[in-house]
């Protein structure tokens, strides 16, 4: 074995050494979740959950802060400024993909940040009201077109998950579909289940109620596969409208230079915390399930997001406001 060699098997051997001491020293003090959203909410609640777990497991207590507002953006720049150890963490979605790419932020959640972990799948069911003349997706689709720019529909505003949804199936499906943004979807809600908005994609366990008590239609759920919490409405394909799938989801970010050893740890305390019998019991009537992806696994999710929702602002047309 010649000089070079050695020089660099010691070196390598040093990289990994390093590596396992942070590992195995981490965590050395409390931990810090961030959300970007308000707390009471879904992604709180999953936070929160996982917070606790994370508390259990790694011996430190794990604090929720929340940080709402600017779509993700207020969460993502204190993300960025915190120190890379992995006692810093923010839990994303499918918003924290979309603004960016719509307010050309400088941040980037892949190439600023580390994907640590995807923890959570949840998909939306289209609804609308029982006035509107359609018992399926396909038959929706078949009004839709008989009645372009008529038919209304509600989303939580401009480059939500619920409105790019929304774009995503009027460019499949060739329709013209009306947007009314809200600053919530409580308000929407009121409007839709009043007759004043035709339909919606709407989150499965705030339309449920709806749904049971015939205030809504339920049409298709926009997963690929059908929903535990709703196993008799269709997906959009089974209902004979394709190219419309679309899952939300949660999952933990890190600081770009947090030590690999320590976002492997995390992502593997994370699939630990979904798998819980209790998490999962808690998912599924929340309409969501547990992923717990792999530190890639979840860089390529996010990627493909991003290619996805930047083709649809682009065929949609849609700008910031």
């Amino acid at each position: 074995m010649n000089t070079k060699t050695c020089i660099r098997m010691l070196a390598l051997t040093c990289v990994f050494l390093t590596a396992f001491a942070h590992a195995q020293s981490f965590p050395s003090r409390p931990m810090r979740v961030i959300v970007p959203l308000a707390a009471g909410g879904g992604m709180d609640s999953v936070a929160r959950t996982v917070a606790n777990s994370f508390t259990e497991a790694l011996g430190q207590s794990v604090v929720v802060d929340n940080r709402p507002g600017a779509g993700s953006l207020i969460a993502l720049e204190i993300l960025n400024s915190a120190a890379p150890d992995g006692h810093t963490l923010m839990m994303s979605s499918a918003t924290t993909v979309i603004y960016p790419l719509l307010y050309k932020s400088p941040l980037d959640p892949v190439r600023d940040f580390l994907p640590v972990s995807q923890v959570t799948a949840q998909g939306y069911v289209l609804v609308v009201h029982p006035a509107l003349p359609a018992k399926s997706a396909l038959e929706f689709v078949k009004h839709a077109k008989a009645n372009p720019d008529k038919l209304t529909y509600a989303s939580s505003g401009i480059g939500s998950p619920i409105h790019m949804t929304t774009e995503l199936l009027g460019i499949a499906t060739g329709t013209k579909l009306l947007h009314v943004p809200y600053k919530g979807m409580g308000a929407a809600y009121a409007d839709l289940v009043g007759g004043r908005i035709s339909f919606s994609f709407a989150t499965i366990i705030s339309a449920q109620g709806h749904i049971k008590n015939n205030r809504l239609r339920a049409l298709a759920v926009s997963t690929g596969k059908r929903a535990p919490a709703m196993p008799d409405t269709p997906t959009m394909a089974e209902a004979g409208v394709p190219g419309v799938v679309v899952v939300n989801w949660y999952g933990l970010l890190a600081p770009k230079a947090t030590p690999k050893a320590i976002v492997d740890r995390i992502a593997a305390e994370t699939a630990k915390a979904v798998q819980a019998p209790a998490m999962m019991k808690h998912l599924v009537a929340d309409g969501s399930e547990g992923i717990g992806s792999k530190p890639a696994e979840f860089t390529a999710h996010i990627r493909n997001e991003s290619e996805q929702w930047r083709r649809v602002i682009k065929q949609g047309g849609i700008k910031a406001q």
